[in-house]
């Protein structure tokens, strides 16, 4: 049988990743008429190791190792310029791959961060699908910023360290130009420049698959309906909710173990995803502030890369040089201060009943999955606009910070956190009540009947009805 060949291009970090793998299952697995390849770039940092699946219809092809110029921290213009030199390789993969009779091309899914491949889509003609790893309000955001700097002049530094506010179709509250993210306000690095320039491409593609459901984010949805935006189709939660332990099983093993010996619902747990980390006097005011709310709690304590690495966050050889003295004995009984964690295993445990988060997308699907209430502590990309989402528009979580920034000077005290715990920790509050509603929601969209399964079958027919012949 003639094969329906979808060649997908992930941005070659973890979490998107991890996603453009899980949509790729849904698909195959709907629809045994589709074999799909993913391409895997590398970057000359961290790890994208570790990517497998069980199924006959995916495979990976890892794309030739590049070199990019010599600079040394991740900014707007390494990235452009990393993808660039990706599009030989991605037409030479491409050629390759359809070489065989057997195949027939029809598409290409693209990661927000990737859209330079439309171009050799285009090459082949075939259509482009965007595959956006974030939810619809921030997608609704981009979109909405980038028209009124084309056409409308809009300065989007204005909007840096200030309290002016955006009115913004997707959300329904004004947006504070202190939850912009960091990278739409910073010009030297080529962040804004890089943003603009593929949110523009956004527009050109066929369709735009997003991680998200329309009983979450109905407004937003409902608000990219109808517009010039290209056709979206809300295809979450898309998780990978196998209990993987990529850090290593002994230290999974001692994690579970601990969390087996604690009271339901008693545990915070606190992780702040793969780049995030914090500096000497910040990791001494969670400290005193988890110390001080008494509740019990799983810390995932990374260390910063070296200033100007392109690495991401690792373990501490020794954790205590960097707790105030004495934290570890006196907390002994109530808590557990670990590296790597096992974060979907942790969410999905019973004794976990409050999340410190980052405010990642994929963190927060996952929090919506298992039914555990967060606390936002935003710290990089567009995490700063998923907290105030979460927090303003949703109802769906409580705020420690919002809007800080971790290469900010600022210090959230142990006051703040304190009260942010005793929040979270509030078994009566409006919060908890909504995510244990929107948790069996959540359930049940991806199965027949459910909005997500009517939205992927939709991507489906859609892209069978416009395959190239």
């Amino acid at each position: 049988m003639e094969q329906t060949e979808l060649v997908f291009i992930p941005f070659p970090i973890i979490g998107h990743l991890a996603s453009a793998l899980e949509i790729a299952k849904l698909i195959t697995k709907r629809d045994p008429r589709f074999s799909i390849t993913i391409f895997i770039m590398k970057f000359p940092f961290g790890s994208t190791d570790g990517m497998d699946t069980d199924s006959d219809s995916i495979r990976f092809v890892t794309l030739p190792p590049v070199e990019v110029s010599s600079e040394t921290t991740p900014s707007g213009h390494f990235y452009s310029e990393f993808l660039k030199v990706h599009i030989p390789l991605v037409r030479d993969a491409v050629h390759e791959l359809t070489r065989s009779n057997s195949v027939r091309l029809s598409g290409f899914v693209i990661d927000m961060f990737c859209t330079h491949m439309i171009d050799v889509a285009d090459e082949f003609g075939v259509p482009s699908y965007l595959f956006f790893s974030s939810g619809a309000a921030v997608l609704g955001f981009l979109l909405h910023v980038q028209f009124l700097h084309d056409y409308e002049g809009l300065d989007i530094n204005e909007f840096k360290d200030s309290d002016a506010e955006l009115d913004v179709p997707t959300l329904v509250n004004s947006v504070p130009g202190k939850v912009f993210p960091a990278w739409m306000l910073d010009k030297e690095s080529g962040g804004a420049e890089m943003l603009l320039y593929h949110t523009r491409r956004f527009r050109e593609v066929k369709g735009i698959l997003i991680n998200t459901f329309v009983e979450l984010e109905s407004h937003a949805i409902q608000s990219l309906s109808g517009s010039t935006v290209p056709e979206v189709y809300p295809v979450g939660p898309i998780l990978n909710t196998r209990m993987g332990s990529g850090g290593g099983q002994q230290d999974a093993s001692a994690i579970m173990s601990w969390l087996d010996d604690q009271p339901p619902s008693s545990v915070i747990f606190l992780c702040f995803g793969s780049m995030g980390s914090f500096g000497a006097d910040q990791i001494k005011e969670i400290a005193y502030g988890l110390e001080h709310s008494g509740h019990r709690f799983l810390w995932s304590l990374r260390q910063s890369p070296q200033k100007g690495k392109m690495e991401f966050s690792s373990g501490y050889e020794n954790i205590e040089e960097v707790l105030p003295e004495g934290f570890l004995h006196r907390t002994a009984r109530i808590g557990k201060v670990i590296g790597w964690a096992p974060q979907i295993a942790v969410l999905a445990h019973s004794a976990v009943g409050g999340f410190v988060s980052h405010c990642g997308w994929n963190s927060l699907l996952e929090s919506i999955w298992y039914g555990v209430p967060v606390a936002t502590w935003s710290m990089y990309a567009e995490q700063q606009i998923n907290a105030f989402q979460m927090v303003k528009d949703l109802g769906l979580a409580v705020e420690i910070k919002i809007d800080y920034n971790k290469d900010s000077d600022y210090v959230v005290s142990a006051h703040e956190i304190e009260n942010g715990l005793s929040n979270l920790m509030n078994i009566n509050s409006e919060v908890r009540k909504k995510r244990e509603e929107m948790k069996k929601i959540s359930r049940k969209v991806k199965i027949d009947g459910g909005s997500s399964h009517f939205s992927l079958g939709r991507f489906i027919e859609d892209m069978m009805d416009s395959k190239v012949i």
